[in-house]
This record gives structure tokens, C-alpha cells and sequence, in this order.
């Protein structure tokens, strides 16, 4: 088998945990990182055993001994240089969220050519646990689908000695806040699991940015979202109704569901150990009784393995990978809609 040949743009954060999970698969092979930072370069290149270290994306995409590069940096500059990237003939991992607007998520789809195009989104998919959900729900044992659900909601703790990244929650560099740092991953999973089948039609949302008590824990004048509620009628019928809040003035809560006819399931995204999917079945006689679908430890590995060790598989067995920019572009277009819908204060019809 001849792997494809990988260089990795960012070595901050995120970057380097794609070059850990780089010997997860043997379609991939790491050989050249960049980063504008010469200390983050020259470390990720020594650590991960890499001999090209460039200086600039640029400069690596220019290497004509890669293949597909993983753009791992905010992401107000990231469609840029994917553009540049796919003119230059190179399949692309786009880091999440996948772009700042729909506008650019269609440039690259206008751009992408014969090229394999995937983004990260989907990482807890690659868990065990939701690929067993997955199986489940397209088996068809919960009827038709009526709800998908997701509340997920974290505390505040106690005040950092430093804020967290300018980017983090800044519009103008990353597009949003939590809806877009982690709602990407919610909105996967859901629409992973089921097949992909939803047809969001229309939005109603409202956001709110960081609670006056905590606003000494983020960086200052951060101006996107901690917090968002929205609900997503679909074609057909189903409604998702979503939640997610980070430096709340709440306790912690986790739960993600898909309710249909004959059943309902309850998943756990996140966590790797001691997890559960129950599911509550149906008969005409005797209601509902519940069951443990499955029960175990999910291998925290995949998380960053997963997105890229599949883009190298698509690409050598000439298929899509897990979330490609057609199904990235419905996400977007979901989550230009609640800010549309929050800013409006009315629903807004997308797709």
C-alpha cells in the first residue's frame, strides 16, 4: 500500500495532535510541517521525527513531494490558503469550524476540482460507540424520526490567570464562539448518525455572549456566543433542537438524543471510558422498556487519528471522506441561519 504522503500547517495546538495521530494508519505518512513561529516549527519537526520544516503554508504547498496538507490555524486566513492549496493540485483536512461563511465553504467546493476535501467535524464519529449508533438508527428501529436533540451545557469554574485565545471567541477571527469552536462536532455526530437523512429547511435561535460575572475569564472585548438555543425544522418534519453553553450559571449537563415512532436512543458523544447508549423500545402491548445497547471504553485515539487517517483512505480508494464540503456546507449553512435567525428575531429559511 503507498501512503499519502501528509505536511501539517499550525504546529500550536491542534496541530500537533494531528501529527501524533498520523502513525494511527498506514495510508498516511507525515513529511513536512509549517508554521510561522521558527521555535513551534523546529519542535514539531524533532518530536514527530519530520524533515521539512517550512516556514509558511505557502512554502509547503509548494513542495511537490505532498500530496494533502491538514490546515491546522484559525480560521479567518484558513480558506485562503486552502484555495491555494487545491490550485496547486493538493487534497485538504480543513480544521473545524470549516470556513467563516457559506460563501467560502462554496468557493472551495467550486475550487476542489478531482481533489479529496474533508474537514474534522466529524471526530467522535469515529468512536466505536457511534458507529454502533449509526447501525442502530439505520436499521430502522426508531419508526420515522420526530426529534434530535442536543443540551450541552458547561459551568462556569473558577477564574483563569490568563484569559483563553484572542480567537477563541472573537468574530472577526474564528467566525463565532462556542457555536462554531464546538457545535460543529454536536451538528456531525447528529446528522452522522442519522444517516445524514435531515433536510434542515428552516431556523429559529437566539445567542448570548459571556454572562457580566465572567468576562474577566475570557479575553477581553471577546464579541461572539457562549451560549445559543435554537431549533431546526427539517424537511418532513423532524425538529432538532439544540443547545450548547460554555461559563454558564448552571451545572453541567450532557445529553444527546434521537426520538422517533417506535424508539428513542441516548447517546454520549463525548468521554472515552465507562460509556453507554441506551435505547428505549417500543411494542403495542407493553410500551416501553429500556435497554443497554452497548457498554465500554471508546478509544480516545480516534478522535485525532480518525478525520485524517480517513482523508488518506478516501483518497487512495477513490471515495468521499466522512464529511465532505457538500455535507460541511449544509452545517454551515445551519449555522449562518442562527445568526441570521438570532439577529432577526425570526426564523430563516436556509438550504
Amino acid at each position: 500500500m503507498n501512503p499519502v504522503k501528509v505536511g501539517v500547517v499550525g504546529c500550536g495546538v491542534i496541530g500537533p495532535a494531528h501529527m501524533a495521530g498520523a502513525g494511527q494508519s498506514e495510508y498516511v505518512e507525515l513529511v513536512a510541517v509549517a508554521d510561522l513561529i521558527e521555535e513551534r516549527r523546529t519542535a514539531a519537526a524533532g518530536k514527530y521525527g519530520v524533515g521539512k520544516a517550512y516556514a509558511s503554508g505557502d512554502e509547503l504547498i509548494a513542495d511537490p513531494e505532498i500530496e494533502a496538507v491538514v490546515l491546522a490555524f484559525p480560521t479567518c486566513t484558513r480558506t485562503e490558503l486552502a484555495l491555494r492549496a487545491l490550485a496547486k493540485g493538493k487534497h485538504v483536512l480543513l480544521e473545524k469550524p470549516v470556513a467563516m461563511n457559506v460563501g467560502q465553504v462554496e468557493a472551495m467546493i467550486a475550487a476542489r476540482g478531482d481533489r479529496v476535501v474533508g474537514v474534522c467535524s466529524p471526530r467522535f464519529r469515529f468512536y466505536q460507540s457511534a458507529l454502533i449508533a449509526t447501525d442502530y438508527v439505520a436499521s430502522g428501529a426508531l419508526g420515522e424520526l420526530r426529534v434530535v436533540r442536543c443540551r450541552s451545557i458547561v459551568p462556569c469554574g473558577e477564574k483563569p490567570e490568563t484569559p483563553r485565545p484572542d480567537w477563541r471567541l472573537t468574530k472577526r477571527l474564528n467566525g463565532g464562539g462556542i457555536l462554531v469552536n464546538w457545535g460543529c462536532y454536536d451538528l456531525d455526530y447528529l446528522m452522522g448518525i442519522t444517516g445524514w437523512s435531515l433536510k434542515p429547511k428552516t431556523v429559529f435561535a437566539q445567542w448570548w455572549p459571556v454572562p457580566p460575572k465572567f468576562e474577566k475569564h475570557i479575553w477581553p472585548g471577546s464579541d461572539a456566543d457562549t451560549h445559543y438555543l435554537t431549533l431546526i425544522r427539517c424537511e418532513g418534519g423532524t425538529v432538532i433542537s439544540w443547545e450548547r453553553g460554555e461559563f454558564m450559571a448552571a451545572h453541567g449537563e450532557d445529553a444527546w438524543q434521537i426520538q422517533g415512532t417506535d424508539g428513542t436512543i441516548h447517546l454520549q458523544m463525548t468521554g472515552g471510558k465507562g460509556k453507554k447508549i441506551v435505547v428505549d423500545e417500543t411494542t403495542e402491548q407493553h410500551g416501553v422498556s429500556t435497554r443497554t445497547l452497548w457498554e465500554g471504553d471508546d478509544d480516545s485515539a480516534a478522535i485525532y487519528g480518525g478525520p485524517l487517517g480517513d482523508l488518506c483512505e478516501a483518497i487512495r480508494e477513490g471515495r468521499q471522506p466522512a464529511t465532505n464540503l457538500e455535507r460541511a456546507l449544509v452545517m454551515q449553512q445551519i449555522t449562518d441561519g442562527i445568526y441570521a435567525s438570532a439577529e432577526a428575531g425570526a426564523s430563516v429559511d436556509i438550504g
